[in-house]
């Protein structure tokens, strides 16, 4: 898709939609001990060793870039979890399987942070790509079938996904819009024009000499 290539098609660049994943909620053990932690977002915390304990993902790259936590992969991370799928992806071209939201962005980071908490992280990593490619040529496919409407809902679309799909879906919104319109604007003329016009029984006004 073109917003694959073009940054500037999409609504939000990559990095902006990872950053808004960051916020999402990860397992960790730590391996310290730690009051907890304070934020505008929220408190974290008490961390205690061998603990797991939710985090923001933010927080939880920080303290594994210092040494103070390991990952705990979550469960749709896995081999046998992402296997059934791709393979349910591949049997339906019209329907998209449930996944975290930010599951590209999180699957990035957990790969680039945490590779050594994760169980057959090259295999995990190639079926997420998979399915990521899977998942954007049926968006493509679907996409090609779109009809003028006021609204469109596809359920499961994860947040990089939307983000490339928002620009077509917006143009194609309003070129549909501005094509109706003309049509409305002139149905509206002519019911008005097929309306009896109200007699006016006043008498006329005698023109002004000059």
């Amino acid at each position: 898709m073109a917003g694959q290539t073009d940054p500037h098609i999409s609504l939000f660049s990559p990095q902006e939609v990872e950053f808004m994943a960051e916020d999402e909620l990860v397992q960790i053990v730590p391996n310290m001990n730690m009051e907890p932690l304070n934020f505008i977002s929220g408190d974290f915390g008490r961390f205690v060793p061998q603990i797991p304990i939710e985090v923001p993902l933010w927080l939880a790259v920080a303290l594994k870039r210092r040494g103070k936590c390991t990952f705990r992969p979550p469960g749709w991370l896995s081999v046998d979890n992402l296997t059934q799928i791709l393979e349910a992806e591949r049997e339906s071209q019209s329907t998209f399987q449930a996944l975290p939201f930010s599951y590209v962005e999180i699957a990035r980071l957990l790969f680039d942070h945490a590779r050594d908490d994760i169980p057959d992280m090259y295999m995990v990593r190639s079926l997420v790509e998979d399915i990521r490619d899977v998942r954007l040529h049926k968006l493509e496919t679907n996409l090609g079938s779109f009809q003028g409407t006021s609204a469109v809902k596809i359920s499961n679309v994860s947040a990089m996904e939307v983000n490339l799909v928002r620009p077509f879906v917006r143009r194609a919104l309003e070129a549909f819009y501005k094509h109706d319109k003309p049509e409305a604007d002139a149905d509206r003329d002519t019911r008005s024009s097929r309306q009896p016009r109200e007699a006016n029984n006043e008498p006329r006004r005698p023109l002004r000499q000059r």
